[in-house]
C-alpha cells in the first residue's frame, strides 16, 4: 500500500480527494486499498448498516416523543464508522453531538446513548474502561478537550491517541484552531476529523469560510491535512489508519477532512433542510450513498448478499427494541436528584431547595 507523505502535508495539504471506491463500488485506487480481511470488510459494512438503521429508528422514536435530542447521521456512515474502525479501544474518543454512533461502537451501551438523548443523568455515567467523554454540545469545544487528553496520553507514555470530530461549521470556531495549535505545538497524539457535510446548520460551507479546502487550515498550525472522500468507507479507513500509525509513532497530530453529506436535518429540533438545499443537490449526493457503493463492492467480491443484510437488519431492530425498553423501564429522576447533581459542593440556596423537595417527594399530591 502506498503511504501518505504526512511530513510533506504539513506544508501543503492534499487538495486531491483520496478515493478508493467510486460511486459504483469499483476499486479505482488499488494502491490505497486497505489491508482488511473479508471478515473485517463485512464487519465494517455491518456497522454502517447498523448506523443507518439506528438513525432511522431514532428519528421515529423522537417523533413519537420517546427520545429527545438527536442529530441525524444518515449519509455519514463511511466517514464515522470507517474512521472509528481504524482506532483501538485504548484510543480516547471525544465526539460532538452527531458522533453517538462512534461512541456506541467504541463501547457505550446503546441504551445509555438513548438515555443521553432523553437528558437522563445515567446517560453520562461511563464505565471506567470506556475511553470516551459524553458528546460535546458546544461546537468545536471537543477540539480543545482532545488536545488536553492527547497531551496527557503523551505524558503517560501511552501508545494511544485522542480523536475527535466536528463539522465544517466547527472549523470557524476559535476552539478548532486553538485545539489543533496546542496539540501541534506539543506534538500531542491527536487525530482531528472534520466531517464536511457542506452546511453549518443552514449556512453553506462557501459562505462561512473562504478556504478552498478545510484541510488547508491544518497547515496554519503545522500539522498534515488530508482530504478524503467521506462517502467511501475504504478511503476513510485508509486515511485514518495511516494517520493513526503516524501519530502514535510520536510525530504529532493529523487533520482529516471527509467530504460527506447529511441526508437529514441538522438536528430534529426544528431545522428544515428544504429551506436551504435543493432536491437536485440531495439527489446527487444520494447517488454517492456510502452504503450503496460498499454493498456493491462486497457483493461483487461474493462476501455479501441480500439475505445476509435482511437477517442482520432484524438483529439490529431487536437490539434497538431492547435498548429502548431498558430506557423506558428506568425510574424518573426526581427533582432532588437533579439538584444534587448540579454542584460538587452544594451552595446554601440549592441546599434549601433540596430540603424543600425532599420533604415534598414521596407525597402523591405534592404537585397539586
Amino acid at each position: 500500500m502506498v503511504q501518505l507523505d504526512f511530513e510533506k502535508l504539513k506544508h501543503t495539504p492534499q487538495y486531491q480527494t483520496l478515493q478508493v471506491l467510486n460511486e459504483n463500488g469499483e476499486v479505482v485506487n488499488q494502491d490505497m486499498m486497505p489491508d482488511l480481511t473479508d471478515d473485517q470488510l463485512v464487519d465494517l459494512f455491518k456497522q454502517m448498516i447498523w448506523s443507518r438503521i439506528v438513525d432511522d429508528r431514532t428519528t421515529k422514536l423522537n417523533r413519537q416523543g420517546r427520545l429527545g435530542f438527536f442529530a441525524p447521521t444518515a449519509g455519514e456512515e463511511a466517514s464515522q464508522m470507517a474512521s472509528n474502525y481504524a482506532m483501538t479501544k485504548d484510543d480516547y474518543l471525544l465526539g460532538g453531538y452527531r458522533d453517538v454512533p462512534e461512541l456506541v461502537k467504541h463501547g457505550l451501551p446503546l441504551a445509555k446513548a438513548f438515555m443521553w438523548s432523553k437528558g437522563m443523568v445515567n446517560g453520562n455515567k461511563y464505565e471506567a474502561d470506556l475511553n470516551a467523554m459524553p458528546p460535546q454540545i458546544i461546537i468545536g469545544a471537543q477540539y480543545v478537550q482532545t488536545a488536553g487528553v492527547a497531551l496527557g496520553l503523551k505524558k503517560k507514555g501511552s501508545k494511544a491517541l485522542a480523536y475527535t470530530y466536528t463539522g465544517d461549521g466547527g472549523t470557524s470556531q476559535g476552539d478548532f484552531y486553538e485545539g489543533m495549535n496546542f496539540a501541534g505545538a506539543f506534538k500531542a497524539p491527536a487525530l482531528f476529523i472534520v466531517q464536511n457535510n457542506l452546511y453549518a446548520i443552514s449556512v453553506p460551507r462557501e459562505l462561512q469560510t473562504a478556504a478552498p479546502v478545510l484541510a488547508q487550515k491544518a497547515v496554519a498550525v503545522g500539522i498534515p491535512g488530508v482530504v478524503v472522500d467521506g462517502m467511501d468507507a475504504l478511503a476513510v479507513y485508509t486515511a485514518a489508519k495511516q494517520a493513526r500509525d503516524y501519530i502514535v509513532a510520536g510525530n504529532g497530530p493529523v487533520m482529516l477532512e471527509t467530504l460527506t453529506y447529511r441526508y437529514g436535518p441538522h438536528t430534529l429540533s426544528g431545522d428544515d433542510p428544504k429551506r436551504y438545499r435543493t432536491k437536485e443537490e440531495e439527489d446527487a449526493w444520494h447517488a454517492k450513498d456510502p452504503l450503496t457503493r460498499m454493498r456493491k463492492f462486497l457483493t461483487a467480491k461474493g462476501i455479501w448478499s441480500e439475505e445476509q443484510e435482511t437477517a442482520y437488519e432484524k438483529e439490529v431492530e431487536a437490539e434497538i427494541d431492547d435498548a429502548i425498553h431498558e430506557v423506558e423501564s428506568q425510574p424518573a429522576e426526581s427533582v432532588t436528584e437533579y439538584l444534587k447533581n448540579e454542584f460538587v459542593e452544594t451552595p446554601p440556596a440549592i441546599q434549601k431547595q433540596i430540603d424543600e423537595y425532599t420533604a415534598k417527594e414521596g407525597k402523591e399530591s405534592w404537585l397539586n
